[in-house]
């Protein structure tokens, strides 16, 4: 039985990436960084699957006794501050947990199990302000926030340990991937979210900044997929995972509401206070390398995307509707 330690396993894609091990027969230990009250949302369904372990990014020697617990095959480093606007207000946070966790990880791994294969979670943010497009593997990187550069950070310490130790430690630079398990503070989920209020009756509109950034987005369920075939392959390497293909904010926006048949331009409000300081206007990944070497495939479109997450949080609010109404009856 091959066995895996994940970090941020209480995330989107740490969720999903634990599912996909779990049916693969891995025993799976996931670090939990200790906080007043525990969510555990996304992994309520497998909690009792997992093998929990008390540890934090920016605690090595929590870190070493994770792995000395866990001598794991496979590590998968997802764990970060990894919301873009958060990294302004909170720029040293994000360098201690996005950057420089990283670096407490790797250690971690080179002292108790030198062997064991790494995953870094890197991130499309890094090429920021787009040098060339699309974006590939060997795309410079020219990050717009704080958690880009964080990113950045992360991304070549892990080269550099592959490098200088020998170690098999892979990167997978992830263009954005959403799905039902996505933080309400995210512009997808923001939207399908405030597309079900709406709907509901429980939200009069939806406040948004710039309608014409454009992304590259796909389904996390498909991603965490490339994830692994990265640690499968005989020599370690490093891949852009992505769609090939970018929609703007406004189309996400008009496929949302028209899951629910209303008017976009009725409910939705430019607000100045949602544009960011620095905006990145256009990301697009070339996936071409990942596709040839991983035999990864997409399964999910866009459309589709937007259309289960829609249909996801409808679902998810009409059931707190449906109890409140029966505890004031």
């Amino acid at each position: 039985m091959k066995k895996a330690l994940i970090t941020g396993v209480t995330g989107q894609d740490g969720s999903y990436l634990a599912e996909l091990l779990l049916e693969k027969g891995y025993k799976v230990y996931a670090l939990r960084r200790r906080t007043s009250t525990q969510n555990y949302e996304n992994v309520e369904h497998i909690k009792e699957n997992l093998e929990w372990i008390d540890g934090d990014l920016t605690d090595l020697a929590s870190l070493i006794n994770a792995v000395k617990i866990s001598q794991p095959d496979e590590v998968y480093n997802l764990a970060a501050q990894s919301f873009v606007a958060t990294s302004w207000p909170q720029p040293i946070a994000t360098g201690q947990i996005t950057a420089m966790g990283v670096t407490n990880m790797l250690e971690a791994v080179r002292i108790v199990k030198p062997q064991a294969r790494f995953y870094q979670a890197s991130s499309s943010e890094m090429f920021g302000k787009v040098i060339e497009t699309p974006q590939k593997e060997t795309t410079p990187f020219y990050p717009r926030s704080p958690y880009g550069v964080a990113k950045v950070y992360g991304h070549w310490i892990t080269v550099n340990y592959r490098e200088s130790f020998d170690m098999f430690a892979c990167s997978g630079i992830l263009f954005n991937h959403e799905s039902p398990r996505r933080g309400l503070e995210f512009v997808t989920r923001k939207v399908t979210d405030a597309v079900a209020r709406i709907k509901l009756g429980l939200q009069d509109e939806l406040r948004l900044g710039n309608l014409d950034a454009r992304r590259d987005w796909g389904f996390a369920g498909d991603y965490v997929k490339a994830m692994w075939l990265m640690l499968q392959q005989d020599n370690p390497d490093d891949y852009v995972i992505s769609t090939g293909e970018t929609h703007t904010v406004q189309e996400l926006v008009e496929i949302a509401f028209g899951c629910v048949g209303l008017d976009w331009k009725e409910y939705v409000v430019i607000d100045e206070k949602f544009v960011r300081p620095a905006e990145v206007d256009l990301l697009l990944g070339d996936c071409s390398k990942a596709k040839e070497n991983l035999n990864w495939e997409l399964e999910v479109s866009f459309e589709n995307l937007v259309k289960m997450m829609v249909k996801e949080d409808l679902q998810r609010l009409e059931k707190q509707v449906d109890k409140k109404s029966l505890l004031t009856k």
